[in-house]
């Protein structure tokens, strides 16, 4: 009488990759994507329309602070000239001259504090002037630890 054991059949391993794991994780990230991609908000950019783009556009107020902390301001264009401006009243000269439309740079001397700059900033944005922005020099390149 044969032996019992020669008449199992024995499982043979195999060198296979088994993917159907890897396939339900994908098809459940893409259910996720899916239901997520619609909630997203995309950036809103205002594009100018071909019919603006040649219109001229606001005259920006510039706000400069030199390197002794003193305050002046003006309008950016030709033959206008800066006029000082103590820090307690800059957000009335600023507000009596402005429209909503009109931007607000800032021009701040390289060697002033950043802490300067950022609490002006605050003072506009907190007494509503939405439209601001920095003025740099983009001519001069980047700085040298030289200089």
């Amino acid at each position: 009488m044969p032996s019992l054991t020669s008449h199992r059949h024995r499982r043979r391993l195999t060198n296979e990759i088994n993917v159907v794991p890897y396939i339900d994780v994908m098809l459940v990230l893409l259910v996720i994507f899916m239901v997520t991609a619609p909630m997203i908000t995309p950036g809103l950019i205002e594009l100018p329309s071909v019919g603006r783009a040649s219109e001229v556009p606001t005259q920006p107020l510039e706000v400069q602070l030199n390197e002794q902390g003193e305050l002046a301001m003006r309008l950016r264009e030709a033959g206008a000239e800066f006029e000082t401006v103590a820090e307690e009243n800059l957000i009335a000269e600023i507000q009596a001259r402005i429209t909503p439309e009109t931007p607000v740079v800032i021009a701040a001397d390289g060697r002033v504090p950043y802490e300067n700059v950022v609490k002006i900033m605050d003072q506009l944005r907190g007494n509503g002037i939405t439209r601001l922005g920095l003025l740099v020099d983009q001519s001069a390149g980047p700085a040298t630890e030289s200089e």
